[in-house]
């Protein structure tokens, strides 16, 4: 077996799944907030917090994982051959499926990842969110069945491809640059930080940035996408990138036995609250966007590391979707649902129910 498709078998894939679950606990362990080692959608909402897209305090941090899995997923791209620079398909719709599938995010207070991690750490509270999760990638198959398309990607400049790698090397740049200053909350008057909550909870930068690039690195190979794994079983009967999620799940459950991380029950859980429908139906708009863009938060992250433009508008639609979602009282915290965030829910089911159904392709 060559390294080229070794991680594309099911034990390849398995590996995958255990390392993002071992070293997701280890980022924890080593200051990262609980049951968050890892989460695309909370670090691209403090990424979006360090530059002062939103002003929620406890939120704020130029992340270094984000950064490292789109640089990781360039780096073996390049090695392999498979950096290809495309774009063209429906830019628009995918910066807006971004900007909900956020907002569902944090209303459930968490990516697909971070569900999967949350349930590994005990907390109850993850079951309706991998619950809804199904329920919208399910509802997305069922538009993809009949006829749903946002068209093909057309080969494109080089520059097109490397335009969101080189966003987040000037993002490493201004976290180097400017770190904190003990007492201030804007650094140099460019990135704010939090000195409390979440957002002032965070593992080394060395540390951060080295597995966010191994992690990077091995999705880009195995094309790990936990939207993909629940899509592939229900449409196709396929279990292969299930495997990985899985494997997620139980490599970073006995990682969090053995560091004591491990706390079973629904009260009083890390950055989570007891709101079930909301948890439910904040990820079911989260799925169904995910599904409809074609990958979830992390895949879209790898996708835009190896040139697709399309996935890179994702990514910034979901930054700002972040901006937005503490700005307008959106996003929920431990208390709750925030006071708008039930609204935002339906409406962003309304807006996803619209693309599905207008972007279809007459037979």
């Amino acid at each position: 077996m060559s390294a080229k498709n070794l991680f594309a078998t099911p034990t390849g894939i398995i590996g995958v799944g255990a390392f993002i679950g071992v070293f997701a606990a280890l980022l924890q362990h080593w200051g990262n907030p609980g049951n968050m080692g890892i989460c695309v959608a909370c670090m691209e909402r403090d990424i979006a917090g360090a530059l002062g897209l939103h002003r929620a305090e406890v939120v704020q941090y130029m992340r270094p994982e984000i950064i490292g899995f789109v640089l990781g997923s360039l780096g073996a791209a390049y090695l392999f051959k498979e950096f290809r620079s495309r774009a063209g398909s429906a830019p628009i719709v995918r910066f807006v499926l971004g900007a909900f599938a956020m907002i569902g995010a944090l209303v459930f207070l968490g990516c697909p990842w971070r569900a999967l991690l949350r349930l590994a750490g005990g907390d109850g509270n993850a079951l309706f969110g991998l619950a809804g999760l199904a329920v919208g990638v399910w509802v997305g198959t069922l538009f993809l069945k009949s006829g749903y398309n946002l068209g093909r990607s057309q080969k494109t400049h080089t520059a097109v491809g490397w335009l969101l790698p080189l966003i987040m090397l000037g993002f490493l740049a201004l976290l180097l640059i400017f770190p904190q200053v003990a007492g201030q909350a804007q650094s140099g008057g460019v990135l704010f930080y939090s000195s409390k909550g979440p957002g002032s909870m965070r593992a080394p930068i060395l540390a951060s940035l080295l597995v966010g690039l191994a992690v990077g690195f091995l999705a880009q190979r195995s094309r790990f996408c936990t939207m993909g794994a629940i899509r592939d079983l229900i449409l196709f009967r396929q279990t292969h990138l299930f495997l990985g999620i899985a494997s997620l799940v139980v490599f970073a459950f006995v990682a969090n036995l053995v560091l004591g991380q491990f706390k079973a029950g629904f009260e009083g859980q890390p950055v989570a609250h007891t709101m079930s429908l909301w948890n439910f139906a904040g990820m079911v708009l989260a799925g169904l966007a995910f599904a409809l863009a074609g990958g979830c938060p992390g895949r879209q992250l790898f996708l835009a590391g190896e040139g697709d433009g399309d996935a890179a508008v994702f990514v910034l639609g979901m930054i700002v979707g972040a901006g937005l979602a503490h700005n307008f009282g959106l996003a929920s915290s431990p208390a709750g649902v925030g006071p708008h965030g039930v609204a935002a829910v339906v409406i962003g089911l309304l807006s996803c129910l619209f693309i599905g159904f207008t972007m279809r392709q007459k037979a």
